[in-house]
């Protein structure tokens, strides 16, 4: 809405009978006061497809873990280790610092055993992860579109390399709605541990052209969750609730003569942070957690900031309500080192992974929770040095919960691993698949912005996994 008729607007509401202007703020105040309930999304409860999981919580392994040594076990690549890798393979091909470099293959250097009733093949670098692998679906012939970490970041999360695009956890908020009042509906922690430790960008779960209300929140891993949640020295709780009532009716009063929806987000916005001072202490406070779930993660110095104290913030954040976690761990990007730094990286998220499943499992969560595990991109077969680069035509990601059919794996690659030889899947088909399991059509799951009608699955029609779905 242009300002002149916003001007025109504000002219007729103050001066028109009966005060029609004090009638709008009552009602924005209801609305207010209404959104102190959790809100609902676009469905409101009536989802196309009955609905597997309602919450996701996404362990993104930032930087790129190697599948070579994780979850694509390739016994031709060690055979071929320190020999010139075949052309056939990569001409043509891009590559991110091996471009125009001569390229040695270089094989695993870790060993793998046959795990579960599946017999799924698993690193040695993961055992708390093989253990519980009849939970996961491996998905070995994953694909992205971008080499770069902030883009690639990006595309898994959007599904475009453009910014201001909706991440995925903006999109289910937006389809789903919140469970609860007094948190977030989306969060993100952050986690670091060794060497290859990528920045990762606040873009990364920005809600874009979507209302501000399904932007996620970034809890702090050290001090407080929340930075100034607290009151100032000498304000008490009901003073503080006087300065929100007054900033409320002052927004009231600017939403009469601006027709401006993030007005009405805003007023939700100073709610939450209120409720939030109560809501979030209670939810840090794990060392009301009894000794065998603290042990279960690994957990010894509760204070210290970790993947595993995320994955066991992640739990109880999902018992109150929250709807989307993210947790990134920076430690994957292994251009040099590897055989140093992949090890800390996998001993520092395996065994809370695996508790984390374990632990919603016997909670009776895992079954209506969708758990993503995988970085941004892989790693090539070829070697960097003493690492290996970028790789994106072909990488693992592993699903559980929520729908999902455990102890399969979905897709293969060639026998080096350099590419998806059998049933290529794409970032797009694995939001096409997570919104089915959230009860969303994806082909029909639109937003206009700009006078166009934007997907979370992009233009062209995405294929939901359906070999993996329970």
């Amino acid at each position: 809405m242009n300002h002149s008729l916003s001007i025109n607007r504000r002219s007729f509401l103050d001066q028109s009978f009966a005060g029609l202007g004090g009638i709008a703020l009552a009602s924005l105040m209801q609305q207010a006061q209404a959104e102190q309930a959790p809100w609902t999304g676009l469905y409101d409860g009536m989802l196309p497809f009955a609905p597997k999981a309602k919450r996701i919580i996404h362990l993104c392994m930032a930087g790129g873990p190697s599948q070579f040594e994780s979850f694509d076990y390739k016994p031709e690549l060690k055979k071929l280790n320190g020999q010139p890798f075949p052309e056939s393979f990569t001409k043509g091909q891009q590559l991110a610092q091996l471009q125009g470099a001569k390229l040695i293959a270089r094989g695993p250097f870790t060993n793998f055993t046959q795990q579960g009733k599946s017999g799924t093949w698993v690193s040695e670098l993961f055992p708390h992860m093989g253990k519980i692998i009849d939970q996961f679906a491996v998905i070995n012939s994953m694909t992205t579109e971008q080499i770069n970490h902030d883009p690639a970041h990006a595309f898994f999360n959007s599904g475009s390399i453009v910014k201001g695009r909706p991440s995925m956890g903006s999109w289910l908020l937006y389809g789903l709605g919140a469970e609860t009042s007094n948190l977030p509906g989306y969060i993100v922690l952050m986690s670091a541990e060794g060497a290859g430790n990528q920045p990762v960008s606040s873009r990364q779960w920005s809600a874009g052209f979507l209302p501000g209300k399904y932007q996620g929140v970034q809890f702090q891993s050290n001090g407080a969750a929340v930075h100034y949640l607290g009151n100032p020295e000498g304000i008490c709780q009901s003073s503080q609730r006087q300065v929100v009532d007054e900033i409320k009716r002052m927004n009231g009063t600017l939403a009469e003569t601006r027709h401006d929806k993030e007005i009405a987000a805003r007023i939700s916005q100073y709610e939450m942070a209120f409720r939030m001072q109560a809501s979030v202490p209670d939810l840090t406070e794990i060392s009301k957690e009894p000794q065998n779930i603290l042990d279960l993660y690994g957990l010894t110095d509760l204070n210290k900031p970790s993947f595993a104290r995320n994955c066991l913030l992640a739990r109880r954040m999902v018992e109150r309500g929250v709807r989307f976690v993210q947790l990134y761990h920076r430690g994957w990007d292994h251009h040099s080192g590897i055989e140093k730094n992949m090890p800390v990286a996998a001993r520092s998220t395996d065994q809370a992974s695996a508790a984390l499943i374990s632990d919603l499992a016997q909670r009776g969560m895992l079954e209506d929770t969708l758990i993503i595990w995988g970085g941004e991109f892989g790693r090539t077969p070829m070697g960097q040095g003493s690492g290996r680069d970028h790789h994106i035509n072909a990488f693992t990601t592993l699903l559980a919960g929520g729908g999902i059919k455990g102890g399969v794996v979905h897709g293969k690659t060639d026998e080096l691993g350099y590419g998806a030889a059998l049933n290529k899947t794409t970032v797009h088909d694995l939001h096409a698949t997570m919104l089915k399991l959230c009860g969303i059509n994806d082909q029909a799951f639109t937003y206009k912005f700009q006078g166009l009608d934007f997907k979370l699955s992009g233009v062209e029609p995405a294929r939901v996994i359906k070999e993996i779905l329970a």
